[in-house]
Formats: C-alpha cells, structure tokens, sequence
C-alpha cells in the first residue's frame, strides 16, 4: 500500500483508467481479453487494499466525494419518496433531508444528513453541516411519524453541527440535546445507519435508536481526527495518529457495543458501487424493521434506554 494515505487507493485508479481506455477501442478478441484481465485483476487488487485501510484512511474513504448520500440510498432502497421541508420557527435547512417514503412496502419516515458533490451543491447544502433548523425539521418530521405509527430510518452523514455565529444564536446546542431527548421516547421503531462520516452533536442528533449499523468504511467519533490532534497533539497533522487512539472505525465500535453490525461493502467502497452497497444494506434494515415491529411500544422504548445506558460501562 503506498506510504501516502490520500493515495492508498491509486493503483485501484490506475486499472479502471486503462479499462475505460480501452473500452473506447473497437471490440477485438485481444482487448476483450485484457478487459477482462484487468477486471479481475482489480477486483484482487481493490479487496487487498480495502482489507487492511487503517483508521486514517477510512476515515478518507468516508469523506470520498463519490461516496453515496443519504438520497442516493433513498433512490436506491425506498419509493414514494415525499420531502418535507421546514422547521415552522426559523427556515428549512438543506443539509437534512426529511420525508416520507415506503421501504419494500411499508409505509416509513426517512430523514438524514446531505451532502453535496460540486461547488453549488455543496454551499446549498452547507457542507452537510447542519444548522438548528435541521435538527428541528427532522424531529417534526420524527414526530409527525410517531402521531402515524411510522418506523424511522435515520443515515448518518456529517462531519459535525455548523458551528456558525447564526447557528449558535439560534439555540444549536439546545436543539441537539432536544432531539437526543425526543428521540430516546419515540414510541416507534427507530433504524439508525451510519453511511459516512459520523461527527460529534451533529451525528448524535440523528443517532438514538433501537438499532445502529454502520457501512464497513464508514466512521463515528465525537470529534474529527484533525480537530482531536489540534488539541492533543498540538498539531492537525497528527490526524492519523488521532484516528487510531480514537477508536472510530466500524470494527471498534463494534466491540466497543456503540453500533450493533456491520454492513459490508463492496470491494473498492461504497463509492465504487453506490447500487452494490445498497443491496447490501436492505436486508439489514428489512431485518431490523421486522425485529422491531413485533415489539410493543413501552418495549422500545424500555429497550431503547437500555441499549444506551450500558454503553461505556466496563466490567472488571
């Protein structure tokens, strides 16, 4: 793997380079055939380096520009998809999406962080950071939800809450820990599923809920491995040294008992297969789903406060 962390992935690009090259030329019995050498070679090569990603670099993996947002796995995995926009107090934020879908039937609530891909798009959408708005717009639409015995599907994706002078004024702090309450006593299934990056308040309040997966390369952390080595380390460019003592990876976090499972993804990231991914994820929420729904609402509730309580007890 090479020593640069932001170019692990460069020999992955260098095959899918000369596929496309290739591809271009007019079909001949020799360039199928280095086609398909070269397809399975990247297959080998994309499985190698994505099997032994250290926590900076998944962490880069989580950030990657093609990776899929929340409304590509609505595309993917829901229909009907209906968007609410709003909080009723201040205004709509655009970096949290939420609505009303079906997921394979079923008449649902979906709400998530959104990020942006080019220039325009990720100003519109503030980097995925939300503002207090957001975070009050999802939890009416949560609401709304429960008043109609509707599940929950919440994806997590944001490097933190927007840290603003406008945000701050506007009570972020308080509508964070709102919805941390709010969230901890809806009477309804709740399906959390970390998809990128999990910052901080900003993943949390989108976060309580009866189960919570994670994406294999996706990462959750209370902090950003730059800002965590700002501060300990005196120096962002610790990062990496950051991402490993902080245990942010699926697999720690796991072991820890802050998520519940791990879904795979395909070789090479998500991003190298946004429509592989989602297959993958929809057995999990169709399981999760039908789990939850044979519970009573006191159950998830009593079950939702368990689950939280005991994480971070150690015994000896």
């Amino acid at each position: 793997m090479s020593a640069d962390p932001t170019q692990f992935d460069e020999p992955i690009l260098r095959i899918r380079r000369r596929i496309e090259e290739l591809s271009a030329i007019e079909p001949e019995p020799a360039r199928d055939a280095e086609i398909a050498e070269l397809e399975t070679k990247l297959t080998k090569v994309a499985h190698e380096i994505y099997s032994n990603l250290t926590p900076w670099q998944k962490t880069l993996v989580a950030r990657h520009p093609q990776r899929p947002y929340t409304l590509d796995f609505i595309a993917l995995l829901f229909e009907d998809w209906t968007e609410i926009h709003g909080d009723r107090k201040f205004g709509d934020d655009a970096a949290i999406v939420a609505g009303f879908a079906r997921f394979r039937g079923h008449p649902c609530c979906v709400v998530g962080h959104q990020k942006g891909r080019n220039t325009k798009e990720k100003i519109f959408r503030n980097f995925g950071q939300p503002r207090p708005e957001g975070f009050r717009k999802a939890l009416r639409v949560m609401k709304l939800a429960e008043k109609f015995k509707l599940p929950i599907f919440s994806f997590i994706d944001t490097q933190g809450a927007y840290p603003g002078l406008g945000a701050e004024e506007r009570g972020q702090a308080e509508a964070i820990a709102v919805n941390l309450r709010e969230m901890a006593g809806l009477t309804v299934p709740l399906i959390i599923v970390v998809i990128g990056e999990g910052g901080s308040g900003g993943a949390l309040a989108l976060g309580v809920g009866d189960r919570v997966l994670m994406l294999q390369h996706a990462v959750y952390s209370v902090i950003s491995p730059e800002g965590c080595a700002a501060i300990l380390w005196k120096n962002s460019s610790a990062a990496p040294d950051a991402a490993q003592a902080m245990k942010i990876t699926a697999e720690d976090l796991k072991k820890l008992g802050v998520i519940d499972e791990i879904v795979a993804e395909p070789d090479g990231g998500a991003h190298a297969d946004p429509a592989a991914a989602a297959d993958t994820l929809g057995p999990y929420l169709e399981r999760a789903l039908k789990e939850l729904q044979k519970l009573k609402p006191a159950q998830l509730v009593d079950e939702r406060y368990k689950k939280f309580r005991k994480m971070g007890v150690f015994e000896k």
